[in-house]
């Protein structure tokens, strides 16, 4: 499902227009991004909460030459979803499969 996906669905579900939904969403997207780049968590009920983690710095290989190769130290975003969403989507594909 691609970002255009999500605009109509939501576009359809609640009367707004495509381009109103898509300034919401894009809206959404971006304070999302702003408040990661500031450090800071957002806690979303019901589907999860972003949080930015340091990934400390490690040793990789070079798959093709297999020279050691340091990955520095690195700040990423991560996802922990709820425990109703990993319900939901575990019971609709279990659902799915019978």
């Amino acid at each position: 499902m691609t970002k255009a996906d999500i605009v109509d669905v939501i576009a359809s579900s609640t009367g707004l227009t495509k381009v109103e939904t898509e300034a919401v969403v894009n809206g959404f997207m971006e304070t999302v991004i702003d408040a990661m780049k500031r450090g800071e968590h957002i806690e979303l009920r019901g589907f999860g909460t972003f949080k930015v983690v340091k990934r400390a710095q490690r040793v990789a290989r070079n798959p093709k030459t297999n020279e050691e190769v340091i990955v520095p130290e690195q700040y990423v975003p991560k996802l922990k979803v709820s425990k109703d969403f990993k319900e939901a989507v575990n019971k609709s594909v279990m659902d799915d499969e019978e």
